[in-house]
Parts: structure tokens; C-alpha cells; sequence
């Protein structure tokens, strides 16, 4: 009401009117306690009708790859990162459609009953409403000097003669970081006098992802959202393992039998890959997992069992930035034939800012490779697409880059064909598509090194490893526990386990959650 979002009218006649209803929810700090009970009126967008209540419903959300980008680089440069959450964002957006809803229950005008309410300004629960928030937001970021990126849509620059701003955008949830605290400040003062937002200070929590800092660097971690996970899935008393995957082992679509109801099992894996976010570790796994939701079996569901062990044991675990150097290297591998059932390969590659990991992938190709060439060829063309796509983001945040960047590949033959056009009349049957990055490095946009198989970061992406294989390469990617000087204030003992205390029913797993979740 204190936003204009409606107006009471006669109910029109022939008009669709849709119906709303309130939902409840605790919400709760990093360490599991309260921070307050939040009542919403939401709309019921499913009574909304195409062309008629609605049009366009897309709205972009900033990409964890371009997150940790600009953490790493905030890191390098020692900049202050804000974090800001705007009340009610949705409300403030306006509608372009002529939309009708009834009069929310307790709220009914006791002298216009049948009165409905005409809504100017997008609602909770309408199919619009992201998309009619961000129009709203992007807009006054772009009044106020900045510039949207072409390259990700909710990233927001603002570059003057001495200073450089960015702002990410994930829907309510806003990041700021700058080299001028001072003029950060103003922004979040100009921001203020437009939308509700409230200045949470220092990043500490954003999306699920528990951020702490230090002089030393910044560790990023899932320690809550991972600790949920294992008590919705009564795996927080398993026995932690050493690794996610069984070296040797490869997993079909016929090995023992089809599961009864796949739900569980889909919504656990969904929960799996947002822990990829700070999780490199866990890609591969994850990905071969992925590939079984239309139909998974009981092989699957014990593989995945097994990453949630592993999980049970490294709650903690995460990415650890810290101030390098400002230069671009991406390893690149794969798997030749891996897959049992149609012998497709899988790719892997991790794009790393001096020593800081900040995109990977794991993934199965499209196609079956006839080498272990092709394979390797079609895995760096993917890897150079990533590393092209990073280099021109380097372009619009205004930062030079200290050196050519460098795609370290441990096959020979697919380094000469990526360099070499006479072996075009050998590799006709490989997409044209793939070819560019031939041009690349012709145009010294990429470089390209042999790398020893030893060394090869970007093994952990594309098969299973020993558990000692599997803790160098997981060390090199960066991924570790709390540094010491932060577990003194380890968010992850006694206030939340006594909230689990006082929310779970079963006494013999409280006990086993406390001693898992302060393993370390």
C-alpha cells in the first residue's frame, strides 16, 4: 500500500481476475538461528493467461562464473565488497499488462467487498514480476552512469578517470565493489532514495555462499546449505570418504535396477549441482549423475550416496582467494570414449586468475570423437570459447590483462591440429564450428602449451581419481578448509546445532549431526 502496487475497481466484466493467497517463512542467519518471520502476499501467477495477464517472463540473473571473477579480482586489488538487499523488490516494478486480483484475505475493504484490486506495480508470484523488477533496477543503475555489460546482462560498470565501479544483480540480492569506498557509499545513498534497500555491510552471505575475509584473502563456502542437504537426505551420520567417485568405476544406464519414484533422487542431484558453485571438486561426479535423471537406477542412487559422504566430511571445504597475479590460464582434458553406453567422451577445463579458479566445467561432448585427437581438439575449442568469452568481460570491467592467456593441453597431435591447417584434409568430419580456434591462435588471442598428463589440472574434471590423485589436484584447484585464523569464528558448531537440536525429532541423529558437522 506505502508503494501504489494497486487500486481498488469495480470488477470488471469479461476480465481475467487472479486470485492470490499468503506464505510464511522463517528465515534464518548462516549460523541456523532466526533472523525474523516473513509474511508475503504472493499472487497465484498459474491462474495468469498467455497474451492476455502476461507477455515476456525472462529475466537474467548474474552468472557464478562472472561472481567469482569479480570476487577475485576485488581480492587482487584489496576493494571493499558490499553487499545490499533490497525490501519487497518485486513491488516496485511496473506492469505494461492490465492485470486484475482479488482483495488479498484480511485485507477485504469493508465498505467495497466486491471490489478487485487493478495492480500497477508487479506483485510476488506474477509471472512478470522478475522481469518487470529488473527493467526497473537496470534502468536506474543506467540514470545513474552505468553501463550494462553486453557479455552478462546483470553486471553493471561505471568507469571514470580514477575509479571503476561494478555491480552484480541476482535478482533482490545486489554485490557493489570498487576501488573508491567513498563513492560506493553515495551509490548505496542513491540507491536508499529510490528503492528500500538495506546496507548489509561487508559480504558475508550471498545466494547460500558463506564469504569470509581476511587480509590474507576470501574463502568462499556452502558449510550451511551443504549441512541442510545431509539432514534432508539422512546422510549427515554417514561415514565421511576421501573422495566423490570410485577410480575405474563408470556408470550406465543398465547397471541394477530402475528406482521406483526418481523424485528424491532428482531433487538431490538439482541440490548437488548448486554446491558446484563453490565445489569444483564435486563437477565430474556430479555431471556423470546428471546424465541419469530421466531414468536413474539403483547404481546411480549409491553413486550419489557416495558424494554425499564425501560431502559429510568436508562440509567446510571451499575456494580460497587471495591476491595473485592478473593473468589467464585454463587447463584442458578429456576422457576419450569414458561413456559406457554410447562412447561419447567428456570434457573437462578450469579457467584460473593467477592462482584463483573461477570457471570450470565437466560435460559430456554431443558427439562420438573417432580419437583421442578429436576428443582432446573438441575439449580445447570448448575451453577457448570460456577463455574468449572471460577475455572480453576483462574488456568491459576496464582491466588489462598482464599477459596472452595460456591453454595448457597435454596432447601433442591436438596442439599441432589446432595450429597446423594441413591437417584439415584428416579432420573434415569435425564441425566447422569448432575450427576457430585456429583463428584464435593465429591471431595470438590464445596461446597454447603442452602440458605433462601428471600435471594436468583438469583431470579431476573429466574421470574418477585415486583418493590421492584426487587431494593434489583438489589442492591445486584451490579448494580448502576454513584458513585457521577464521575457525574461531566457525559459523558451523553451536548455534546451529542447537537449532537442529530444537527443529529435528529423532535424538540418535542430532548427535550424530553435531560430531559430523565440526569435522575437520
Amino acid at each position: 500500500m506505502e508503494n501504489g502496487t494497486w487500486s481498488l475497481c469495480p470488477r470488471p466484466l469479461g476480465k481475467h481476475v487472479v486470485r492470490n493467497k499468503w506464505v510464511y517463512k522463517v528465515k534464518r542467519k548462516p549460523d541456523g538461528s532466526v533472523e525474523r518471520f516473513k509474511a508475503r502476499l504472493v499472487a497465484k501467477g498459474y491462474d495468469q493467461r498467455s497474451g492476455i495477464d502476461f507477455h515476456e517472463t525472462f529475466s537474467p540473473v548474474i552468472k557464478p562464473t562472472t561472481i567469482r571473477l569479480v570476487l577475485a579480482i576485488a581480492v587482487h586489488f584489496h576493494w571493499p565488497i558490499r553487499q545490499l538487499d533490497v525490501s519487497n523488490a518485486f513491488l516496485h516494478g511496473f506492469l505494461d499488462e492490465e492485470v486484475f486480483m482479488e482483495q488479498p484475505q484480511g485485507f477485504i475493504d469493508e465498505t467495497k467487498p466486491d471490489f478487485v484490486c487493478r495492480l500497477h506495480k508487479s506483485l510476488y508470484g506474477l509471472k512478470q514480476a522478475p522481469r518487470a523488477w529488473f527493467q526497473r533496477l537496470s534502468q536506474q543503475l543506467i540514470e545513474l552512469g552505468f553501463q550494462a555489460s553486453i557479455n552478462d546482462y546483470s553486471l553493471f560498470t561505471l568507469h571514470t578517470d580514477n575509479t571503476k565501479f561494478f555491480v552484480l544483480i541476482y535478482v533482490d540480492d545486489i554485490l557493489v565493489t570498487g576501488s573508491c569506498s567513498t563513492q560506493i557509499a553515495t551509490l548505496i545513498r542513491n540507491l536508499q532514495s529510490i528503492f528500500q534497500v538495506k546496507d548489509l555491510g561487508s559480504l558475508s552471505y550471498f545466494l547460500g555462499v558463506e564469504a569470509d575475509r581476511t587480509s590474507q584473502g576470501l574463502h568462499l563456502c556452502q558449510t550451511k546449505y551443504i549441512c541442510d542437504l545431509l539432514h534432508r537426505t539422512k546422510m549427515a551420520g554417514a561415514k565421511p570418504l576421501t573422495s566423490p567417485t570410485v577410480t575405474g568405476t563408470k556408470l550406465s544406464s543398465f547397471d541394477g535396477e530402475v528406482l521406483s519414484d526418481p523424485t528424491d533422487y532428482r531433487h538431490i542431484i538439482g541440490a548437488l549441482q548448486y554446491c558446484t558453485i563453490t565445489r569444483p571438486d564435486i563437477a565430474y561426479a556430479v555431471n556423470q549423475l546428471c546424465q541419469y535423471m530421466h531414468q536413474p537406477r539403483s547404481s546411480h542412487w549409491q553413486a550419489m550416496k557416495r558424494v554425499l559422504c564425501y560431502l559429510k566430511g568436508t562440509v567446510n571445504d571451499g575456494l580460497y582467494y587471495t591476491p595473485s597475479f592478473l593473468d589467464i590460464h585454463t587447463y584442458c582434458d578429456s576422457d576419450w570414449a569414458g561413456n559406457l553406453d554410447d562412447r561419447r567422451s567428456t570434457s573437462g577445463y578450469g579457467v584460473f586468475l593467477g592462482r584463483n579458479l573461477v570457471s570450470w566445467s565437466s560435460k559430456k561432448q554431443h558427439v562420438v570423437s573417432r580419437s583421442s585427437t578429436e576428443a582432446e581438439y573438441r575439449s580445447m575449442a570448448l575451453a577457448t570459447a570460456e577463455l574468449y568469452w572471460i577475455r572480453m568481460l576483462f574488456k568491459e570491467l576496464g582491466i588489462g590483462i598482464s599477459s596472452t592467456p595460456t591453454l595448457w593441453c597435454d596432447n601433442i597431435s591436438a596442439i599441432a591440429l589446432a595450429s597446423n591447417p594441413v591437417f584439415h584434409a584428416r579432420t573434415k568430419h569435425v564441425e566447422i564450428d569448432y575450427h576457430f580456434i585456429r583463428e584464435k591462435v593465429c591471431n595470438r588471442d590464445v596461446k597454447v602449451q603442452h602440458i605433462s598428463t601428471l600435471d594436468q589440472v583438469a583431470d579431476i574434471f573429466t574421470k574418477g581419481q585415486s583418493a590421492q590423485r584426487f587431494q593434489i589436484l583438489k589442492h591445486k584447484l584451490m579448494v580448502c578448509s576454513r584458513p585457521i585464523n577464521l575457525k574461531g569464528a566457525d559459523r558451523s558448531s553451536a548455534t546451529l546445532g542447537e537449532q537442529q537440536q530444537n527443529d529435528m525429532q529423532q535424538p540418535d541423529m542430532q548427535q550424530q549431526y553435531l560430531g559430523g558437522y565440526a569435522v575437520q
